[in-house]
């Protein structure tokens, strides 16, 4: 989760660039894009990585991960959502990088990098309650 916090962290760091700022400058934009792609794909890599060790069922794709997330109350149903859209924003970082609607990438940028800190929080959660169950058997 560490890797997850220094995306976040240096997106943060970026919080008060104004949109015109934004859509000016490439550097800005590519590494907006590039620090929300490894955000998003850092909580993919968490939850694929929980699930495993749990013993969870296999998520079938990448929103799935959320899904199942969800399913053994890891994370809240009001969460999932957020979440799976996540998931598709980042098919959209990667794979349409040429047709980007600047004006999406920074409102997600502005308004959505909380997502990640909740994500993270509930994670942490269940990683404390699983210990202490396993302390007391």
């Amino acid at each position: 989760m560490q890797k997850l916090g220094h995306y976040v962290n240096e997106l943060h760091e970026l919080q008060v660039l104004t949109f015109q700022e934004y859509q000016d400058n490439k550097y800005f934009r590519g590494f907006i894009e590039r620090h929300l792609q490894l955000a998003i794909e850092a909580c993919l890599d968490i939850g694929r990585r929980l699930i495993a060790q749990a013993g969870f069922r296999h998520p079938v794709d990448n929103k799935d991960v959320f899904a199942v997330l969800v399913e053994v109350e890891v994370i809240p149903k009001s969460q999932q959502e957020t979440l799976q859209a996540m998931a598709g924003f980042r098919n959209v970082l990667v794979h349409e990088y040429a047709d980007l609607d600047n004006v999406a990438v920074f409102g997600a940028f502005k308004k959505r990098l909380g997502d990640f800190e909740i994500f993270s929080q509930k994670i942490a959660d269940y990683l404390k309650k699983v210990n202490l169950e396993a302390e007391n058997s």
